[in-house]
C-alpha cells in the first residue's frame, strides 16, 4: 500500500508510490479553472524531498516551473537561446544550434523529453551513419550538453547521451610540408598579397583565424613581437571577431626576421589599399583586410592559397591548417623542445603537442642517444 506523507501549508506533499518510488508535488495555483502540480521523482525519500526543495526554490526566485510535458525540440531551442547564448562564444552557439536544427531535431525532436531514452539517441547516431564521425561525434555531444542542464532543472530523471558510446574517430594522419616545401611555397609567396599570411602560417604556426583576427596594435617592430588576443571567422552571414580559441592562445610570440620584412610590406601595401578606398574604408586596425578594411574572408584566403600551392608545385589538397603542422614538425625536427613547441601553437597542454606530433619524436630521440654517446665517450 502506498504510504503518503502531509507537510505544512506551501510545503508541498509526498508519497511513496506502489512501485516504491517517493513522489513530491508542489501546488502551483490554479490556471484555467483547474489546479497546477509539479511532481518530481526519488529513489528515496530524501532525494524526492531534496529535488521538492529544488523546484521550490525556483518558484520563490521567479523561475519557470514546468508542468506540461514539452518535446525534445523545445527544450532545445529554448536551452540554446536562453541558456547557451549567455555563455558560449559565437561560434560554438552557431555550431550547436546548427547540429540542433539539421540532426537533432528533424530525427528525434518530437519525442518528449522526460521519455527519451538511450535507445532514441543510438537511433539518431544511426539515422546520421552516413555523417563524417567527428559530426556525429559533435551531435552527442550538444545533446550531452542540453540533457546536463536538463538534469540539473529535474526536467528528466537521467542524462541518457552519457550512456551511448561516441563513434570512434580514426586518428587524423599529420600532413606537413618538409624543409624543401616550405621553402618552395615562401618562396611563390614573395610579393604576393598574402606573403605575410603565409610567413606567419610556416614560421609561426598560427591558426587561420589568428592571423585574420591579428591587429597592427598586436605588433611591436621595435620588440620583435606580436601578440595573439583574437581571431577572425565566418558565424553564420558575417565574418567578424571573435576570442581565440582556449585561454592558452593568447600568447606572446617573438618575431624571426622574414616575418617582419614581409609585415613592413604588408603595412606599406595596406596604406595603397586605403588611398583607394577612401571613404569607404573600414578601420578596424586590422592586418589582413578586404579591399575596404573589413574582415578578410577566410575563402577568399582559401583560393589565393590554394593558387599559390600550384605556383609552387605543391599538393593542392595540402590544407591551410597543414601549414600549423609544418612550423611544429620543422622545429621539433630540429631538436626544438615540444614545451617550446606547446608554447609556441598555444596549445592547452604538452600532452595535445605530443598527441599531435609524436610521430615525428624516434629521429628526435635517435639523436639524443647519439648525444648521449658522444658525452659519455668523451668523459671516458
Amino acid at each position: 500500500m502506498a504510504k503518503s506523507k502531509r507537510r505544512g501549508d506551501g510545503e508541498g506533499h509526498i508519497r511513496q508510490r506502489a512501485d516504491g518510488r517517493w513522489e513530491a508535488r508542489l501546488s502551483l495555483g490554479y490556471a484555467g479553472g483547474r489546479r497546477r502540480c509539479k511532481s518530481v521523482f526519488g529513489r528515496i525519500q530524501a532525494e524526492a524531498l531534496e529535488k521538492l526543495d529544488t523546484e521550490k526554490a525556483k518558484l520563490r526566485a521567479g523561475l519557470p516551473v514546468t508542468t506540461e510535458p514539452q518535446s525534445l525540440a523545445a527544450f532545445l531551442e529554448r536551452w540554446l537561446a536562453e541558456t547557451l547564448a549567455t555563455r558560449a562564444k559565437p561560434r560554438s552557439l552557431d555550431s550547436f544550434s546548427t547540429i540542433a536544427r539539421l540532426h537533432i531535431t528533424p530525427v528525434i525532436g518530437r519525442v518528449r523529453l522526460d521519455k527519451l531514452t538511450p535507445q532514441h539517441v543510438a537511433g539518431l547516431l544511426n539515422a546520421r551513419r552516413s555523417l563524417a564521425p567527428q559530426t556525429r561525434v559533435n551531435i552527442l555531444t550538444v545533446l550531452k550538453s542540453a540533457l546536463a542542464e536538463a538534469l540539473r532543472w529535474n526536467l528528466v530523471a537521467r542524462n541518457v547521451a552519457t550512456l551511448v558510446d561516441a563513434p570512434r574517430i580514426p586518428r587524423p594522419q599529420v600532413r606537413a610540408l618538409d624543409t624543401d616545401g616550405a621553402r618552395k611555397l615562401l618562396q611563390a609567396a614573395q610579393g604576393h598579397r598574402f606573403e605575410a599570411i603565409i610567413a606567419l602560417a610556416v614560421m609561426l604556426g598560427m591558426r587561420r583565424g589568428e592571423i585574420l583576427g591579428l591587429r597592427w596594435a598586436d605588433v611591436s617592430f621595435e620588440e620583435r613581437t606580436l601578440h595573439v588576443h583574437q581571431a577572425v571567422q565566418r558565424i553564420g552571414r558575417t565574418v567578424q571577431a571573435t576570442e581565440v580559441k582556449t585561454d592558452r592562445s593568447r600568447r606572446t610570440l617573438a618575431l624571426p626576421d622574414n616575418v617582419i620584412r614581409t609585415l613592413r610590406l604588408r603595412r606599406a601595401q595596406q596604406a595603397q589599399e586605403r588611398l583607394l578606398a577612401g571613404g569607404q574604408w573600414q578601420d578596424q586596425d586590422l592586418v589582413f583586410t578586404g579591399p575596404n578594411g573589413a574582415p578578410l574572408e577566410p575563402v577568399t584566403l582559401n583560393r589565393s592559397y590554394k593558387a599559390l600551392l600550384k605556383t609552387a608545385g605543391l599538393p593542392v589538397a595540402t590544407r591551410f591548417h597543414d601549414l600549423r603542422h609544418s612550423a611544429a614538425s620543422l622545429l621539433l625536427a630540429q631538436g626544438v623542445h615540444a614545451r617550446v613547441i606547446m608554447e609556441l601553437l598555444g596549445h592547452s597542454s604538452i600532452s595535445v603537442t605530443m598527441n599531435t606530433y609524436g610521430h615525428i619524436m624516434p629521429a628526435a630521440l635517435r639523436e639524443a642517444a647519439s648525444t648521449m654517446d658522444a658525452i659519455l665517450a668523451a668523459e671516458k
